[in-house]
């Protein structure tokens, strides 16, 4: 053991916790496993390398990966991230606690987790929002979870086929193994169907629905009514949304929501590959105590000081499992501090900024790709932020192609065959000029 000095224990430590088991050597520990299943070979491990040799190794990792100028969403946006953010995100204060279950020394922690809920609550509408999720998916399937949780004896949950295909994959997946029945509410000019809604609720059982503020298409949808024709039947709503689209589109509160969940992807975190992001779920006070997760409130010390505490934990660690109402335990807690810097950061003028830009870019781009007489317009009149889809006349592998050999990632293919494209603020005029006369070309 001499040559490994970070090892806290030493030959006279090891000894003296072998003779007090019983046992000669730590080969003995292994004494129950059966022989041929223990490897006694050298294991084939690299020489070992400098710290510059490393580095050296992993700057060609990175290399090797293509740096395109993205012009596709389907969920994850291309954002501007402020530099700041990863130097503040790093301050010790946030780093250094795992989970604050102390709160007397995880003040910084609780403190971010509580300015973070509030942030939510702001876009949202919403009354109370958990310390975050894994994703924005996990957290749909989560509000169904809750829903059927709160109906009790209702089994169904309405989903909208305009739902992002991933949320609605992972609503599937934990409705398969929760034994809760899921039915499509149908689409219509690429919108949530009121009709169908109302059809299914008629159907019976039904605890709740999810549909999306802005969906798959990149449509802001009309909400109105849907609320109102799931309370009437003492159903919920949930609604999926973009964050950053919160700051100038109708908030779920105001459309008569119950619960509101989404990624918090689009508020500055990278896209990193796909991933790690953050999800959000916030819904109104009477459905708090089903809320999975855990809540962190604000209180004072015994000196009166403004403090901050976990005040409510409805998770398997803490209460009988079967009570539980989920078994996620961690929040996704350094992006959930990403997130609340970067609101911090750009404030609401800030973000209605960035949706400014985005409109603009994103529907010169659509008039752009019209003009070229490549692509066909899919839905009439459709009303679209800085996402959107059409019908190209060529083959969409082609035209992913042309833009990946030219430095662009873009032109996603939908489930119903149509091309997406997704403008943020970080692409520019030229960059897109440059766009289009790739595609202006006959293939």
């Amino acid at each position: 053991m001499a040559g490994f000095h970070y090892f806290p224990h030493t030959d006279s430590d090891i000894r003296a916790m072998l003779d007090r088991i019983g046992v000669k050597s730590l080969d003995d520990l292994y004494a129950d496993v059966p022989q041929d299943c223990l490897y006694k070979g050298e294991y084939d491990l690299p020489d070992a390398m400098t710290e510059q040799q490393v580095r050296d190794f992993f700057e060609g990792l990175a290399a090797k990966n293509p740096k395109l100028k993205v012009f596709a969403g389907a969920g994850a946006y291309d954002h501007y991230t402020p530099a700041v953010i990863p130097y503040i995100t790093q301050r010790s204060e946030f780093i250094t606690a795992y989970t604050p279950y102390q709160c007397e020394i995880s003040q910084g922690t609780l403190r971010y987790i509580f300015e973070y809920q509030s942030m939510i609550c702001t876009l949202t509408g919403m009354d109370v929002s958990n310390a975050s999720m894994y994703d924005g998916p996990t957290a749909a399937a989560e509000s169904m979870r809750m829903m059927v949780a709160q109906a009790k004896k209702r089994n169904t949950v309405l989903v909208s086929n305009t739902l992002l295909p991933q949320v609605r994959g992972v609503i599937a997946t934990y409705a398969k193994y929760a034994g809760i029945t899921i039915k499509e509410i149908a689409q219509e000019n690429g919108q949530t169907s009121k009709s169908s809604l109302e059809q299914l609720i008629a159907q019976g059982d039904v605890a709740g629905a999810i549909v999306p503020s802005v969906n798959r298409f990149g449509i802001i949808e009309n909400l109105e009514g849907m609320a109102d024709a799931l309370h009437a039947d003492k159903a919920l709503l949930t609604v999926y949304c973009d964050p950053s689209a919160l700051a100038v589109v109708k908030t779920p509160a105001e459309w008569g929501a119950d619960v509101a969940v989404g990624d918090g992807q689009p508020l500055g975190i990278p896209l990193c590959y796909g991933g790690p992001y953050v999800g959000f779920m916030a819904c109104k006070q009477d459905y708090m105590r089903k809320l999975p997760g855990r809540i962190v409130g604000q209180t004072t010390d015994k000196e009166g000081r403004r403090s901050f505490v976990l005040t409510l934990q409805a998770r398997e660690q803490h209460i009988r499992r079967e009570k539980a109402t989920s078994n996620i335990c961690s929040n996704e807690s350094l992006m959930a501090l990403w997130v609340t810097v970067y609101l911090s950061l750009m404030g609401p003028e800030g973000l209605k900024q960035v949706n400014d830009l985005c409109y603009q870019r994103a529907h010169y781009l659509y008039d752009k790709l019209l003009a070229t007489r490549q692509f066909e317009p899919v839905f009439k009149d459709a009303v679209f932020l800085k996402e959107f889809v059409l019908k190209s006349k060529v083959p969409v592998a082609q035209v992913q192609k042309k833009l990946a050999d030219a430095g662009f990632f873009g032109a996603l293919e939908t489930e119903d065959g149509y091309v997406s494209f997704c403008v943020t603020e970080k692409r520019s005029y030229a960059d897109i000029d440059l766009l289009v006369e790739l595609l202006a070309i006959s293939y």
